[in-house]
Parts: structure tokens; sequence; C-alpha cells
């Protein structure tokens, strides 16, 4: 098989946003309790936090965290997270059935996020509350101090404003799950009361609307255009929601579903762009793809877990290695719309449907870890349109794919290009990168991750992003073999 990428600088898709590394944390599960907190684990310091945790999330270069759902937010009444241990109350959750002790909140998920460099995204309840609890909860974050709210926030160990700048009005709330649903018409109403309020509180917040939780959705797209109907001028972003499953077992339709996530988004920006139109709007709207991650490995497991347990084993899927192609090539489609997709959270990020698993022990990294890791660390600069050529195939729900799926970044600071690129194929491919209107001076470095069974998972530790030693640059172009089913990084010094 053949595939070519083309780099050129000056054919540039955007700077890639720092918050397209981002991560959803939930109440959900053992994501938070036994995730990030785990007191009296001797891998704990005085707080709660794992440190392996920390650490493997300061690998990852997570930027925001959104907190605390999800469909648990739908539900949650954040002042039961303040205030002293002892004096919280234990609650139902009734979004995922457990039950909440709420020994964990807002102010131990602002020293966490300080202790692992991140930053908050925080999401309010529009399912079970409104613009009351929403207001009350900027007041009590960001404003200095000298009410009630802001000198309880002081009361309760903060001194200074956590000042958090980016909030989403709820969650899905299109779904008939969701505690709280709304049609579109009520839940734009509301978003737009509920991001007035919350604007008058603290001016400079951005704010991220809820779009379709699904493409699949019977509301998908109309529910868009009548909640930006209504938010349009209140908000900096839309959210939407994708995950991918294999559950017919059909590796090439798996891998192909990239396809649809780049339609899917496509699909969006249209909807966005033609309320912006019917308005006269000189505003563009941006996205935030605040959940995407494949999911399908625990739903039996799920269906069989006893209600109203203490952090129960909820959502932990164990990633094979297709899964982590998959990601990978999620990873190149948010890229390749860097343009306006400014925010997205892979979901989730300890424990469920996550890259990091613990125990009691210790962790572990899943197999989707690993691509995460280089496009977060090395994917940073400007998202450069990908000009390629590859053999293609067709699957069962998509004809005329690519076997091939690159995309170069170039960071100007570091005078390097980054190329990644995956094969999708079960042959090896013959790959070169010609670059234009650079000189490349040399490989930095070249790696691979490939050689695993497909369904091969990583409980052992096995897993490795390897070195690719089979790789030379002549006259400005880079050539190498592609291994079969293979994610690979290429990074080159080059000068303009």
């Amino acid at each position: 098989m053949q595939g070519k990428l083309t780099v050129d600088p000056t054919n540039q898709i955007s700077k890639i946003d720092d918050r397209v590394f981002s991560a959803l944390i939930e109440h959900l599960g053992r994501g938070v309790y036994d995730g990030l907190y785990n007191p009296g684990n001797p891998l704990s310091d005085d707080n709660g936090f794992r440190q392996d945790v920390v650490k493997a999330v300061k690998d990852l270069n997570i930027d925001l965290i959104r907190y605390p759902g999800g469909n648990f937010v739908s539900g949650y009444n954040w002042e039961d997270g303040i205030g002293p241990k002892d004096q919280r109350p234990t609650r139902l959750d009734l979004a995922w059935r457990s039950i909440e002790t709420n020994q964990f909140g807002l102010h131990e998920f602002m020293k966490w996020t300080k202790q692992t460099g991140t930053r908050p995204d925080m999401a309010v309840n529009l399912g079970s509350r409104g613009i009351d609890a929403a207001r009350n909860l900027v007041e009590y974050c960001n404003y200095p101090g000298g009410t009630y709210w802001s000198d309880l926030r002081k009361q309760n160990g903060a001194a200074e404003p956590f000042n958090i700048k980016t909030w989403c009005l709820g969650n899905e709330m299109d779904g008939d799950w969701q505690i709280g649903h709304k049609d579109a018409e009520e839940y734009g109403k509301l978003a737009h009361e509920t991001a007035k309020v919350m604007r008058l509180v603290d001016p400079d917040l951005d704010l991220v609307v809820s779009g379709s939780s699904t493409r699949e959705m019977a509301t998908f797209g109309s529910w868009e255009e009548t909640v930006l109907d209504h938010t349009y001028d209140d908000v900096q972003y839309l959210s939407l929601h994708r995950y991918y499953d294999n559950e017919e077992n059909d590796l090439h339709n798996f891998l192909a579903k990239s396809v649809d996530f780049d339609e899917f988004i496509s699909g969006i920006v249209a909807v966005c762009d033609a309320v912006k139109a019917r308005k006269h709007s000189d505003k563009t709207l941006n996205l935030a793809l605040d959940e995407w991650n494949v999911w399908y490995h625990s739903h039996k497991q799920d269906d069989e877990t006893a209600p109203w347990q203490n952090a129960p084993h909820l959502l932990e899927d164990h990633y094979n290695f297709e899964d982590a192609l998959m990601v990978g090539t999620m990873l190149i489609t948010l890229l390749k719309h860097a343009d306006r997709v400014k925010i997205a959270c892979l979901a989730q990020l300890v424990n469920v449907i996550a890259p990091i698993m613990t125990d009691d022990t210790g962790i572990w990294l899943q197999s989707i870890f690993f691509p995460f890791m280089q496009v977060s660390k090395y994917g940073r600069g400007i998202a450069l349109a990908p000009k390629q050529t590859a053999d293609t195939y067709n699957s069962k729900d998509f004809t005329d794919v690519p076997y091939l799926d690159s995309l170069a970044v170039y960071n100007p600071e570091h005078h390097e290009v980054v190329v990644f690129a995956e094969n999708k194929g079960e042959d090896a491919m013959d790959f070169s990168t010609e670059l234009r209107e650079f000189t490349a001076q040399s490989v930095i470095e070249a790696t691979q991750f490939a050689g695993y069974d497909i369904k091969q998972t990583n409980e052992d530790q096995t897993m490795a992003i390897k070195s690719n030693d089979h790789v030379t640059l002549t006259d400005n172009t880079l050539q190498t073999t592609l291994q079969p089913l293979s994610w690979n990084m290429f990074r080159i010094q080059v000068t303009e």
C-alpha cells in the first residue's frame, strides 16, 4: 500500500487551542472515589489525592477538567459538597443509582486542579435546579468577598476567589434519560436566562450551551437551531458529544467511523453558521466537543451492577489495541477541525471509560493513553490542512475510506513539524511526507505504536510506544514504512 502527505505551511487550518486536550471527571462509579480521591491509601497525600494518578494526568498534559458531570450534574446540589466534611449530607445519586457521600466537592476539586496543573470547566445544574443555584455558585466561586456566598467560600477555607471562567449550561438536556429533561424551547429559554444572571455576577465568563447528546437523536439539528435562536448572543460555544463502539466486531468499519466523526462536526458547524446568517450576526460560534471516546465494553457489566453502592464499578471499559487506533484517528479528526473545535474533553479520565485505571496498589495505563499522550504533548501549534493520497477501502457503512489518516502540526516556536499518521490497513504502507516551503534539517524523533493483537488490552503494562529506526529524510521528503494497523508520529526540525 501507498500513502503520501504533503505539508505546506501556507495552507493552515488554525492554531490549535490548548483546551482541545481536556477531559471530563464525573461523580460516576470509581471516577472520583478510588480514582482521584482515595484517603487512607498509602499512595494518597494528606488531601486524599492519589499521587500516581496526579502524575499520570500530568503526563497527559490535560488542560481543562469538566466537572462534576455529565448526567450527575442534573441532580446535583453543589452546596452538598462544601463545608466541614462531617456535616456534608449523603445523598442518592439518581443519575447512576449510586450513593454519593459528598466527601469530594468543590474545594477538593479546585485543590486537585492546582495539584495537577489543570483548569476547571464547571457545569451548572439545569435539570433539577436552575437560575438561582447557578448565580449563587458563580458568586461563591468568583466574587472577591463581602457577600453571603463569597464570605461563605472564605469561611470554608478559600480566601481568594476561584475565578472559574469556563461554564457549561447543563448537560445533554435533549435526552429523556436526563434528570429535568426539557424540549429545545424550554431549555433554550432557561439557558438564556441563566447565562444572563451568571454574567451579571461575572461578565467575563465563557459559556457552553448544550447541543445534541448524539447524532442519532430525532431532534439532532433542529435542537441546535432552536436552542441557538435563544442563546446565540449569550454563549461562546455549543457542546457536542460523540462515542463510538465496535459492537459488531468489524475492525474496518469501526476505524472508518472517523468519517462519521468528521461529518458530525462539519454538520454542527453548518447549523451554527446557518443561525449566524439568519441572525445577521458578526459573531462566529465555536464548538466544545466536551465528551468523546470509545465506549461499549462495559455495557453488559453495568446492567448487572446492583444499585445504591458507594463507588461501584461502572463504565470500566478495558480498552484494547483497536480502541487505541480509533482514538488516534479521532484525535486527527479533531485537529482537522481546529478552526472551530476549541474545547474537547476526553470522557473520562480515571477508571470510568478512561485512559488511567487504579486499584489499591497502583495504576495501569490503558491502550488509549498512548495516542492521546503524544498528540497532547506534541500536537501544539498550527494545524496544517492535510493534502494526502492513499489507497482506499469500502466497509459496511462507508465507501472510499483512506487506509491512511494523517495530519501535520507546525510549532514555529520550536521550529518543528510534527506528523501524526495512522495506517488502518492490515498490510504495511510505504509512507512519505513531502515538506514544502520548509527546509527539513533532521528527524528529531520517529515512533510507532504497533505490533499488538487488536484485542490485546494492557493490564499487564506491556504496551509501549517504540522507536521507528527505519526513516530517511532526503530532499525535504521523509520516507518510511508504516506497520500494519499502526499509530505513528514523526518530529522534524525545520527552517522556513
